[in-house]
């Protein structure tokens, strides 16, 4: 079920760097070198795999990845984008 406005906020005060773009969350990491900004896609790809929920990823200036997620089926952000939020949060620990 699509969250309101006011839920997505309250979940996102939960994590660390990601907001409210659009139907999206979304958070930028930047990485030293491509090498590692690949090798941390990388380690998201098992996980969106496992949980079929697939976040769009942009890398841009070589170091830069955009990771932002939403449910399509949903027309929106979901409990779901959170949860994989954060899985992915977890990576970075």
């Amino acid at each position: 079920m699509k969250l309101s406005k006011t839920e997505i906020m309250k979940r996102l005060n939960r994590l660390v760097g990601w907001k409210l773009v659009g139907k999206t969350v979304q958070r930028k990491f930047k990485f030293k070198n491509f090498v590692d900004t690949i090798k941390f896609v990388n380690k998201i790809v098992p996980i969106a795999e496992k949980e079929e929920h697939h976040p769009d990823l942009t890398i841009q200036n070589y170091n830069e990845l955009i990771i932002s997620i939403t449910t399509h089926d949903a027309g929106g952000i979901t409990e779901w984008d959170f949860g994989l939020a954060k899985k992915i949060e977890r990576l970075v620990e």
